[in-house]
C-alpha cells in the first residue's frame, strides 16, 4: 500500500538578497529592504513529504530515523546560520524561500524518498518544491473583509431561502476572507526567485484586495450584480482577475484558495491538470465544506 508521510522540522536563520555584481542602488531597486546589510532573519518551518510502501510494522519509514537524517543533513547546518554563506549553492543562487526548498530537496534526496519539500518563511509566505529541475511553487496569503448575499436574481426570496438558507436574507452578512495565491514558475538561476515578490503582492492588492475589501460584493463589484457571490464564484473570479497580471510578471497562476470561514473553503486550480491533485477541467472549483 503506497503512502505519503510528512515530517515537520524547523530552523532559524538569516539571509540577504544581494548580488555583488550590482551596485547598492541596483540591489535596492531589485530586492528592496531585503538587500539591506547585514540581512534579516526568519523562523523557518519545514515539511518533508516521503512516499513508500507500508511495511509489516505499518510504517513507510521509521520517523525517528527520518528525524535524524533531516537534522544531520539540514537543520543542524542551517539553524542559527547566515544562509548566504552556509552552502555553496547559495553563492550561485540567492537563498530565497523557493531556492532553499530546492536545495534542501537535493540534500535529502540521496537519503530519503522525498516527494515534496514545503518551506514556510513565515505564515504568509511559503514555497513548495517537488523535484522538477528549477520549477517551484510560491504561495502568499492575504485577506479582505466583505459582505455578500447568496440569492439568484431570477428566483424569489422563498426559493433562494430554500437553496441558500440564512445566507439569502435580504441584508446580507459578512466574512473575513482569507486568500491564498499560489504561482508556479522557474527559479531564476541568479536571483533564486520565481517572481518579483513585491510586484506579486502589488498585483493582488490592485486587482483583488483593494476592489473587494470592505464592500458589499453584490452591489459594489459589478461582476456580482448577476452572479451569486458564493465562495466558489468569488475564487473563480479572482483566478480570472489574476491570470494575466501574474503571467505578465513571468509566472503562472497555479491555485487560488479562498477560506470563507473555518468551516468553508474552496480551491481553484488554474494550470494543466496533470500536475493537479484533482481530476477536473481547468479552473473548476473544488469545494471543501467541513
Amino acid at each position: 500500500m503506497q503512502c505519503i508521510v510528512n515530517r515537520r522540522a524547523q530552523f532559524s536563520a538569516s539571509h540577504r538578497y544581494w548580488l555583488p555584481e550590482l551596485s547598492e542602488a541596483e540591489n535596492f531597486e531589485k530586492f528592496g529592504a531585503g538587500s539591506k546589510f547585514p540581512g534579516h532573519g526568519h523562523n523557518y518551518v519545514l515539511f518533508i513529504s516521503l512516499a513508500g510502501e507500508l511495511d509489516k510494522y505499518g510504517m513507510v519509514l521509521n520517523l525517528s530515523d527520518v528525524k535524524q537524517v533531516i537534522k544531520r543533513e539540514v537543520t543542524s547546518v542551517l539553524d542559527f546560520s547566515y544562509l548566504n554563506d552556509v552552502w555553496a549553492e547559495f553563492q550561485e543562487t540567492l537563498p530565497t524561500t523557493e531556492n532553499i526548498a530546492r536545495v534542501i530537496w537535493r540534500r535529502l534526496a540521496p537519503h530519503l524518498p522525498v516527494v515534496r519539500v514545503q518551506l514556510f518563511e513565515h505564515p504568509e509566505l511559503w514555497a513548495d518544491y517537488m523535484g522538477n529541475s528549477m520549477e517551484a511553487y510560491l504561495s502568499i496569503s492575504t485577506h479582505f473583509s466583505a459582505a455578500h448575499r447568496l440569492a439568484h436574481p431570477d428566483l424569489s426570496l422563498e426559493d433562494n431561502t430554500e437553496i441558500y438558507g440564512k445566507c439569502a436574507r435580504t441584508n446580507g452578512h459578512g466574512h473575513n476572507y482569507h486568500l491564498e495565491v499560489t504561482v508556479k514558475g522557474e527559479i531564476d538561476q541568479r536571483t533564486g526567485m520565481i517572481v518579483d515578490l513585491g510586484a506579486l503582492h502589488q498585483a493582488i492588492a490592485d486587482y483583488v484586495v483593494e476592489p473587494f475589501d470592505h464592500t458589499f460584493l453584490n452591489k459594489d463589484v459589478p461582476y456580482f450584480a448577476n452572479v451569486v457571490p458564493t465562495a466558489e464564484n468569488i475564487a473563480l473570479y479572482i483566478s480570472n482577475l489574476l491570470r494575466s497580471p501574474i503571467q505578465n510578471l513571468g509566472a503562472k497562476l497555479y491555485k487560488i484558495k479562498l477560506i470563507e470561514s473555518p468551516n468553508n473553503s474552496c480551491e481553484i486550480y488554474c494550470t494543466d491538470t496533470d500536475s493537479n491533485p484533482i481530476s477536473a477541467a481547468d479552473s473548476q472549483p473544488v469545494l471543501a465544506r467541513l
